[in-house]
């Protein structure tokens, strides 16, 4: 799964990269965390970006509290799925990343973060879809959730999904509502090993609280069993 991701980018950057449009008071996120509001940028709107909840209920829950929540969604069967296969046809969306997490476990209780980026840790984008549904207060909210993958051998080693990572050429085609299926399902593969780099990180990213650039400081993951440091 992809349950944590980062945005540090400014809005200068983030608008130059994606030739849209982004709120003036937009402010870099270091730990971005599911039922949080965040940026995207959809087929519908393709020239801003719009903020929606990392989260999709499902038709058949539309009123399911936002902490039961689907947050990701496997590439592999998502034209099959009723619950997805609508939004898959006509409300795709990209999620703006330049980095995200993942814990490897070691033992029953202990897990290492790791961050995971491009080479040059440039902005990229994860393929998701997004929905339209109605609250329990009767209010209409904007939910997305991120595709995932079986991973490339960078991910595997930690964990055995990533995200459906998109490049800026099959971005335009994820947003085009021509596409047919086929094409969109040929896009749906493992973003090539070669292009990113993980790395071990600062235990502050397991606390959603913790939303720093000290939550993607690279750490030895020796240092994060014995006397560890927070701010060394």
């Amino acid at each position: 799964m992809c349950g944590r991701y980062s945005l540090s980018k400014s809005k200068i950057e983030l608008e130059e990269r994606f030739q849209a449009e982004m709120l003036p008071e937009f402010k870099p996120r270091y730990n971005i965390a599911p039922t949080q509001l965040v940026p995207v940028i959809t087929s519908a709107s393709p020239k801003g970006f719009s903020f929606f909840y990392w989260g999709i209920t499902p038709e058949f829950g539309k009123n399911k509290p936002v902490a039961l929540k689907l947050i990701n969604a496997r590439a592999e069967t998502i034209d099959q799925k009723i619950s997805f296969k609508s939004s898959f046809q006509k409300r795709r969306c990209i999620i703006p990343a330049d980095g995200f997490y993942e814990w490897k476990k070691l033992g029953k209780k202990t897990k290492i973060p790791y961050r995971f980026t491009l080479r040059d840790e440039e902005l990229f984008s994860m393929a998701g879809i997004w929905e339209e549904y109605e609250s329990v207060n009767g209010e209409t909210q904007h939910t997305f959730l991120i595709l995932t993958i079986t991973p490339n051998h960078i991910v595997s080693d930690i964990h055995d999904r990533m995200p459906v990572i998109l490049t800026k050429e099959t971005e335009k085609i994820w947003l085009d509502n021509y596409t047919s299926e086929d094409d969109l399902k040929k896009m749906l593969i493992p973003f090539a090993a070669d292009s990113m780099v993980s790395f071990s990180v600062s235990p502050l990213v397991n606390s959603v609280q913790n939303d720093t650039p000290a939550v993607m400081r690279k750490t030895s993951p020796m240092d994060q069993h014995g006397n560890y440091t927070l701010f060394g």
